[in-house]
């Protein structure tokens, strides 16, 4: 340990004297001859100990030993005292003083108290270092089982998802086999449609599994926005058809090239508009539905807004959203596919809003801010 020492005393025999004791024994020592000076050069050279006299002309050392105590209170600080000043020794170490010692100063007494002051440096950094790689190993401790705990919930949601898509492509298979056995072609194509579907939503699952599983850095490109956005529209559009969903798109002409990672985005976007879909699908209460995507910016964002007029939420269901995990589509959803497009517009540093109302549909504002 190469302890810096700073040594204050008014009387310049003590300070040379001691000086060069303390430089002969390993410490390395600068020298003030008052409170002031001293001060300027503790903040210059950070000492670990300082050695002052506790009288001296203009700042004492009780003033000094609460200044640098307010400024560094780990630095440690032995007080030099005379034979009637004991009072003043005591008050020195109320002001949290480590040690004392008394004039004339002998220089073995001297040791032995710097000795004990590094000592307790050691020790607290020591204590220091310990507390600091025990929350360390807290906080690596809390993440393990925070991990663990989202691993077996994922494990259930999956495997509850699973289980029901599952029964949905066996009841898909048996309507087609048993259409081509008795030649009914319209059970074959019901069949098929089953088939299909669950498929596609077995997908859609293992993809969303491999975006939570795996924590993805952005690629980052320059995109053509309205390109981008009707590019997601034609993939949509399909699927809106075979549902009877009117498809409405409304972007705002002029909207220029902007830095995304596009296949997050896309993945993040179509994940609320199939959202959108399934909302309109689960109502049963208009014969016609209709699903709005919009794009505009502002100043500082890009927008996407994503509104249907399908079942709508409550306010419990809009305030878990975003949860790792909810669902409100039993075993339909692994709630995942929002809690990943929450993750990947926040990782863009952007935000999503949502409002709805049970009955009145939901309305989703995507804001990317603008990176060109």
């Amino acid at each position: 340990m190469n302890t810096s020492i700073l040594l204050v005393d008014d009387e310049a025999d003590i300070r040379e004297v001691l000086s060069l004791f303390l430089k002969d024994i390993g410490y390395a020592v600068v020298a003030a001859e008052n409170g002031g000076e001293a001060l300027t050069l503790f903040r210059q050279t950070l000492p670990q100990i300082v050695i002052s006299d506790i009288k001296m002309p203009g700042m004492d050392g009780i003033e000094l030993l609460r200044r640098i105590k307010q400024e560094s209170p780990d630095t440690e600080f032995i007080m030099i005292t005379g034979h009637g000043d004991m009072d003043l020794a005591i008050v020195s170490f109320q002001g949290q003083a480590a040690d004392f010692i008394t004039k004339p100063i002998n220089v073995d007494v001297l040791e032995i108290a710097i000795k004990k002051v590094c000592e307790k440096i050691i020790a607290r950094d020591l204590l220091r270092e310990y507390t600091a790689n025990l929350e360390k190993l807290i906080r690596e401790k809390t993440e393990l089982q925070n991990h663990l705990s989202s691993l077996g919930l994922m494990i259930g949601s999956i495997s509850h998802g699973l289980k029901g898509l599952l029964t949905g492509l066996d009841g898909g298979m048996y309507l087609v086999d048993s259409g081509f056995t008795r030649e009914n072609q319209a059970q074959v194509q019901e069949g098929w449609q089953i088939v299909k579907l669950s498929v596609e939503r077995i997908r859609k699952m293992v993809l969303d599994i491999l975006y939570y599983a795996k924590e993805r850095e952005l690629k980052w490109e320059r995109v053509d926005i309205l390109a981008f956005a009707q590019e997601i529209a034609g993939n949509m559009e399909i699927k809106m058809k075979q549902q009877q969903i009117d498809f409405v798109t409304n972007f705002a002409p002029g909207i220029g090239a902007y830095e995304i990672d596009p296949a997050s985005i896309h993945s993040a976007l179509v994940n609320i508009l199939e959202n959108a879909i399934d909302a309109c699908v689960r109502d049963e209460t208009r014969p016609q539905h209709q699903i709005v995507f919009a794009v505009r910016e502002d100043p500082v964002n890009i927008c996407f807004d994503i509104k249907d007029n399908g079942i709508g939420m409550t306010s419990d269901i809009r305030e878990k959203l975003f949860t790792l995990f909810f669902s409100s589509k039993g075993n339909k959803g692994t709630g995942l596919g929002l809690f990943i497009s929450h993750n990947i517009v926040a990782q863009h540093g952007g935000s999503i809003s949502v409002s709805s109302t049970p009955g009145h549909g939901s309305q989703f504002i995507i804001k990317i801010p603008k990176l060109s």
